[in-house]
């Protein structure tokens, strides 16, 4: 041990004792902190100075028209990119962007083709078509400006894409906005739609059993009118043979007398009748006008009017017989009255009749058709009203002497009857015609019938998908969803997802994030700068080889520790490279450097040149497979097997944990596997170095005669 550390000692003193050793010593300390402080300052913020890249831009962009208004993409493009500082956009020629880009000028060129706009609207045709911006690179200039330059391009088009889906989205959601707005508009009728689809699937057993009432009721009147063609031959025997009851008139007369009398208190209870029926029909026109009527009331106020028409057609009837019995027209004043409510009667009819069907449909109520309905109203209510009013003092005279008159026409019965037999044929013609008629209802009502158990199926289906609907979907929450704010809607559909960023050890720029790298680099290329200019061998024969060993490794030990003192402080306090734990960063490289510095002077001291020649070839191999630059995993297989086989892995890794924030785990790991370096090392230096260096004499001397190599 003494031997050992009076080697060491001697070293010390010849480099203090000899200027030229001293400044040789100095410069050796301090060269790899060059290397390192150089390389971080140069690589301390690249991605933040991407303004120099110079990248051109030529807008070749026509525009186009789309609804009316002139727009140009293109030109939007441009005045964004004005705004955007990350790289030095250049606007240009097509021409001179193309130039530049071949001769160096620019590292790539951006082209927007003429058609830009045009395509970009074509979304809203049959046949869209996808728009194309042509990037252009020069990757002969540099590796990485490349990557940035697509970087930017890449960048261009993504702004442009989120714009135009935040366009696309607006107007879709105004158009969902404009839908709610109607549907919450029109709420109220569809309520009323869906609430006469449950009624009328409620009504549809009675609805049958009108059909069916129908349809008996058509039978019954063609046979009826079929008994009435039977008897008509009789009545013609009858009527040859009026003209032998002319005798038995007198005692007729008589007799109809007395129910000729009860004409006028029956008229009287018929035009009031009529009356009440004009007023109800008055009251379903306010439920219209209101939106309040149901098809139950129409159908009730149709039916009520039908009446009222088959009253007026018996009232006209009995006073069209007063008149022809009297021989004169002093009912026909009266008569058109009549006939003209039953008119009326019949016209509201029809009108209610389409509003039942536009309330089956869901349709709004013309207003042309209320108040036409309400019109008819109230002039068949004022004539009702007028008569009833007048009948006292006008119609019942007229009634009376109608009556008078009557008595006497009684008397020409005969010529009545013939009359009556010349009007047969014409009865006969009737007859035929109605039972036609009954005919075809029956034939009209069967259909009916037929049809009515399809449209059934119909109606409950539709009610099912309402009711079915109603249980999942509600029709509320439906509108409120279309009428969510616009902007919101689009601005989310531009960017859906947001990134957010948890940095768990915070590197502020690129220069710190490598200093690991370049430290360790720098130190181990300081431990190779020792051993080119030192020799590891010392003049004295009587000294073992492991003394040698050691006293001679301990003055390359203190030359490398001061290497690694000078570098790690230099980047913290001179570079100002960010580093968390900075005294771990100085007692980590103090570790790192001792190793490599074991392992270099292990190499040299056992295999000589040979030794210096492995340290290079370990110190290419360690920059290429230790991850210092990009990840392992980018790199070739050959590369990613070899990493856990490299001290660079284990310093790097020790280092970035003193720069971004120590895990003691990965520490003592790094550590300890650094530490089994230098411990391989110290063992070839022990065991090998004698007979190695035995080996080896004859080689040394045989290169050194050559007197190129020492």
């Amino acid at each position: 041990m003494g031997t050992i550390l009076r080697i060491y000692a001697r070293d010390m003193k010849n480099i203090i004792t000899n200027w030229v050793a001293l400044v040789i010593m100095l410069a050796l300390i301090v060269l790899p902190s060059l290397y390192a402080w150089f390389n971080i300052k140069a690589s301390w913020n690249p991605y933040g100075n991407t303004r120099g890249i110079a990248v051109a831009v030529s807008n070749l962009d026509q525009g186009t028209v789309m609804k009316g208004k002139r727009i140009n993409v293109g030109n939007e493009v441009v005045q964004s990119l004005h705004q955007n500082k990350k790289l030095g956009w250049q606007f240009v020629s097509e021409d001179d962007a193309l130039d530049g880009v071949k001769h160096g000028k620019y590292y790539a060129s951006i082209t927007i083709p003429k058609d830009f706009s045009e395509k970009i609207t074509s979304i809203l045709n049959a046949n869209p078509k996808k728009p194309v911006i042509v990037y252009t690179v020069n990757e002969k200039i540099n590796a990485v400006a490349p990557k940035i330059t697509s970087s930017g391009a890449s960048g261009v088009v993504d702004q442009i894409s989120k714009n135009f889906v935040k366009t696309a989205s607006e107007t879709i959601f105004s158009i969902f906005r404009e839908i709610g707005i109607e549907l919450e508009r029109d709420l109220p009728a569809i309520e009323r739609v869906k609430e006469l689809i449950f009624k009328i699937e409620a009504d549809i057993p009675k609805i049958n059993r009108y059909v069916n009432i129908a349809l008996n009721d058509a039978t019954k009147a063609r046979d009826i009118v079929r008994n009435a063609q039977g008897s008509l031959p009789k009545v013609q025997e009858i009527t040859k043979n009026g003209m032998e009851l002319t005798s038995q008139l007198s005692n007729f007369l008589s007799k109809g007398e007395a129910v000729l009398n009860k004409i006028e208190p029956a008229t009287k209870e018929n035009l009031i009748l009529l009356s009440e029926i004009a007023s109800t029909s008055q009251g379903i026109v306010s439920h219209i006008q209101n939106n309040t009527a149901s098809k139950a009331e129409i159908e009730k106020a149709i039916m009520s009017l039908q009446s009222g028409v088959n009253i007026t057609d018996t009232l006209n009837n009995t006073l069209k017989q007063l008149d022809g019995i009297s021989g004169r027209q002093e009912m026909m004043p009266i008569s058109q009255q009549i006939a003209a409510v039953m008119n009326q009667f019949q016209q509201e009819i029809n009108l209610l009749k389409v509003v039942s069907n536009d309330i089956d449909r869901g349709q709004q109520i013309s207003k042309d058709v209320i108040d036409r309905i309400n019109g008819l109203s109230s002039t068949a209510s004022n004539t009702l009203n007028r008569l009833v009013t007048n009948y006292d003092s006008i119609i019942v005279p007229k009634v009376q002497h109608s009556i008078d008159i009557a008595k006497t026409s009684v008397n020409n019965a005969g010529q009545i009857l013939n009359q009556a037999n010349k009007d047969l044929p014409t009865i006969k013609k009737l007859l035929n015609d109605a039972s036609k008629g009954a005919v075809m209802g029956i034939n009209e009502v069967t259909r009916l019938k037929r049809e009515l158990p399809g449209a059934e199926t119909q109606i409950k289906k539709i009610a099912n998908r309402i009711r079915d609907f109603e249980k999942k979907e509600n029709i509320h929450d439906i509108i409120q969803l279309l009428k969510h704010d616009v902007q919101k809607e689009s601005n989310f559909f531009k960017e859906p997802v947001l990134l957010k960023e948890r940095q768990l050890y915070h590197i502020p720029n690129y220069g710190s994030a490598m200093s690991p790298f370049f430290t360790t680099l720098s130190l181990w290329v300081g431990a190779m700068l020792l051993i080119s200019l030192l020799t590891v061998d010392v003049e004295d024969l009587h000294i073992k080889s492991y003394q040698i060993f050691f006293g001679r490794y301990l003055t390359f030990l203190t030359l490398g520790l001061l290497q690694s003192l000078l570098v790690t402080i230099g980047d913290i306090y001179f570079l100002h490279a960010f580093v968390l734990e900075k005294l771990w960063f100085i007692l980590f490289g103090l570790w790192n450097s001792a190793v490599f510095i074991t392992m270099v002077y292990t190499l040299v001291s056992v295999f000589g040149n040979i030794g210096k020649s492995i340290g290079i070839v370990l110190l290419v191999l360690q920059i290429s497979g230790s991850g210092g630059t990009f990840p392992i995993q980018v790199t070739p297989t050959f590369f990613q097997k070899l990493n856990p086989f490299l001290p660079f892995t284990y310093s790097i890794s020790l280092m970035r944990e003193a720069v971004g924030g120590i895990l003691w785990d990965i520490v003592q790991k790094d550590m300890l596997i650094l530490c089994l370096f230098a411990l391989l090392f110290f063992l070839i230096g022990i065991f090998l170095k004698r007979p190695i260096n035995r080996v080896s004499d004859n080689f040394v001397k045989k290169a050194k005669e050559s007197k190129l190599i020492h």
